[in-house]
Parts: structure tokens; sequence; C-alpha cells
């Protein structure tokens, strides 16, 4: 009966395991290139990232510029209602007749306007120009700034699918050493039946059963969680079921050289280092605007209307009047207590920190791709060596197996060759995907990222 039951529990773990590879082959398969299409659509840092460059955008047009006049409107109208009663305190009209007293009800007096005034700055000791050159260098950096954006969530992006690819290789790497360990199970017990092992070589094999589906289990639970990681980095629904690709090429070192010759052309932190730098010389150019006059245009027109009611000595009158008026002014603050001087002196003081930043940060960079260099180096030569290890690991493992199956070696001794076998294989494909990430992290600082197939 316990032989049935476990034979049971083996035949549904393998129901179990041939199901979810068969929902795996299933799935689609989502290519490195459809999911940096689907991030670049959807991902909220990148919407977020494309937004503020459209409002940088915005700023360089003309109609935030300075250079257009500005022209207002005004209008207006009232309406005075009165009552009045002239009493002539007993005079006499030319009939001789006392003049009787003249009473005026509900007499309107409207009044209208209406003006249109237009000002227009002919010079500002230049400050406009260098602003409006300002706001376009702006739109130069908030376009980098979105670019490192999408590099940064690009490099993110393919360490989550490589982690993706690294642990569906696991998986199917450990159903494989299940698959082994089942069938020396069954070797085992059909030698106990036969009295040709003892009952402990049996449990052995059931522990190691047990052992290998938990790591089945384990490895299929940090794939699910991991591709949910990959389907909230694409803002898709976090349970969507997909495939990735597994086979990795990794890039020959002379192109990736090449490409690191062209840093300073290419790197996205230098190159927003060197816009933020433009800004501050901009700065410096604005600021001296305010130490020189300013000249400006103005004109305006108006119109306005009154319509007057009769009064005891005067009939109802209407009065229409309108008026063009042309001017120019001239502005120039002398002595503003110091503010525009100690203003120019700060931004010159920005201007050198910013020229200090960008001097750090070349250093930096050159300093960060030296180290990238030697990691992949480093990871390469680590997964060449992976490479020979699998390569030793597969040969030691059948030669054991054979002899296992001959009586010459214990089921302890199998079971450490087996297992020697399984952790050469998930650290070569440590190595492997570790090396990827290693050349996704140099192209990167290269600049290159974003060019390359990935």
């Amino acid at each position: 009966m316990m032989h049935r039951l476990l034979y049971g529990i083996i035949a549904l773990l393998y129901l179990a395991f041939a199901k979810a590879d068969a929902q795996q082959s299933m799935e689609s398969l989502l290519t490195r290139e459809q999911a940096v299409e689907l991030m670049l659509e959807n991902n909220y840092g990148i919407k977020i990232a494309k937004n503020s460059e459209l409002i940088a955008e915005n700023n360089t047009s003309i109609l935030n510029s300075g250079y257009l006049p500005s022209i207002q409107g005004t209008a207006g109208g009232s309406i005075d209602e009165s009552d009045s009663r002239t009493d002539f305190n007993g005079a006499l009209d030319q009939n001789g007749m006392p003049r009787g007293d003249i009473e005026i009800n509900n007499a309107q007096t409207t009044q209208y306007n209406a003006g249109v005034s237009l000002n227009y700055t002919l010079f500002d000791g230049l400050g406009r120009l260098y602003n409006f050159k300002r706001l376009q260098e702006q739109y130069q950096l908030s376009q980098l700034q979105a670019r490192s954006t999408i590099e940064n969530t690009t490099v993110q992006l393919m360490s989550v699918y490589l982690e993706i690819a690294r642990l569906t290789e696991n998986v199917k790497v450990f159903e494989q050493n299940l698959e082994i360990s089942t069938k020396r199970e069954v070797r085992a017990q059909y030698q106990f039946d036969y009295g040709q092992v003892n009952k402990l070589e049996v449990l052995n094999a059931r522990v190691d059963i047990n052992t290998d589906s938990i790591n089945i289990m384990n490895a299929q639970q940090q794939l699910r969680n991991t591709k949910r990681d990959l389907n909230l980095l694409l803002n898709r629904e976090l349970d969507a079921q997909f495939a990735v690709d597994t086979i990795v090429t990794l890039q020959n070192m002379l192109v990736i050289d090449s490409f690191l010759e062209k840093v300073a052309e290419n790197n996205v932190r230098l190159l927003q280092s060197e816009s933020t730098l433009q800004i501050s010389e901009y700065d410096i150019k604005t600021t001296k605007a305010l130490l020189l006059p300013r000249v400006g245009l103005s004109g305006s027109y108006g119109w306005n209307q009154s319509q007057n009611p009769p009064s005891a000595f005067f009939p109802a009158t209407t009065r229409t009047g309108s008026s063009i008026a042309i001017g120019a002014n001239l502005t120039w603050d002398i002595f503003d207590g110091g503010r525009s001087i100690t203003s120019l002196r700060n931004a010159k003081i920005s201007y050198e920190n910013e020229a200090l930043f960008k001097s750090q940060l070349e250093q930096e960079v050159l300093r960060d791709i030296e180290n990238a260099k030697g990691n992949y180096k480093n990871a390469l030569a680590i997964y060449r060596m992976q490479e020979q290890n699998v390569t030793t690991n597969e040969d030691n493992f059948n030669r054991t197996q054979e002899r296992f199956k001959l009586g010459q070696v214990s089921s302890i001794e199998f079971r450490q060759a087996q297992v020697n076998l399984i952790n050469a294989v998930t650290v070569k494909n440590l190595a492997k995907y570790d090396a990827k990430l290693a050349e996704y992290q140099l192209l990167q600082l290269a600049g290159q990222i974003l060019n390359v197939p990935l």
C-alpha cells in the first residue's frame, strides 16, 4: 500500500511538472526587443520623463521668448440714475408769473469706454536673447535626462529579463534532476523487492526526490515572482504569461573597445554635465543684462462715450471721444542696492562649481568604465571556466552513473556526482547571465545601450 501511495505521488509530480512544461511551451515568446518596445510605450518613469521633455520644449516656443509685444485691452461702462427737483424760489418767468418747480425723475447718465494698449521692449541688455538660449539648452538637457531614464530603465529591464531566463533554465535543470532521482528510486525499489539492496537505499532515493521537488517548487516560485517584476516594468497585467529567450550572444571585446573610444561624445552623464555648464554660462550673460539700460515702446488707443440726461437748464447731450498715444521709454537701474552685482558674482561662482563638477564626473566615468570593463572581462573568463567545469562534471556523472548501474559505487557517491553536476550547470547559467548583464552595463557607460542589438 505504501509503495502504491508513493508511486501515486510521483505520478502526480510528473503530471504537474509536465503540465507546467506544456504551459510554458505554449506561452508566447517575449523577445528582448519586444520587451524594450513595451517599456518605451508603457513604463511610468519613461512617460514622466517624456512629459518633462515636452514641458521644456514648450518653454522654447517664441511665445515664451519675450520677443513678442504685450497687448492689453480694457472696456468699461456705467449707468447712473437720479431724481432731481429745482425750486426757483419765487423767480418770475418772461410773462411776469412765478416760475414753477421743475422735477426730473429717473434721469440716466451712461458712460462707455474701451481701449487697447501695446508695450514692446526694444532692448533689454540682451537678457531675453540669452534667456531664450538658456531655455533651448534646458530643452536639450531634458532630452538627455529622458535618455538617461530610458537607458537606466533598459538596463533594469534586461537585468530582470536575464534573471527570468536564468530561472527558466534552472527549472528545466531541476526537472531533469528530479527525473534522474525518480528513476533511481524505482530502480532501488525493484532491487529492494528482490533483496539486492537494503531499505536504506530506497529511503535515500525518496529523500533525494523530495529535495529535488522542493528545488523545483522554489525555482518556479522565484520565476513567477520575477515575471511579475518584469510585467511591472512594462506596466501591464502582473500575471501576464510569457516565455523569454535564453540564447545569449556576447559582444566581441574589440567592438566594445571601439564604442569606448567615443565615450566623451556619447556618455549621457558627460553630455548632461556639458549642457548644465552651458546653462550656467547663459545665467552669467543674463545677469549681466541687468546692468544695462532697457528701451521700450508703448502705444495706446482709447474710445469713450458719455450720455447725459437733460437738466433744468440744459438739454440731453451725448459726448464721444477717442485718443491715440505713442511713446518711448528708457529705464536704467543705475544702482539697485547691489542686487544685480551680487547675482552676477554668484552666477560666476555657480559656473565655476559646474566646471569642477564636470571635471570630477569625467574622472568618475573613466573609473566606472575601467571597473565595468574589468568586470566584463572577469565575467567572461568565469563563464568560460564554468563551461569547462560543466563538461568535467558531465563526464564524471556519466561515468559514475555507469558504475552505479554496475553496483560499483554507492548511492551516496552517485548522488554527490549528481549534485555536483546540477551545481555546475546552475553556476554556469549564473555566470552566463552575469556576463551579459556586465556587457549591458559597459554599453550603457559607452552610451550605446540603445544603439546595439540586445
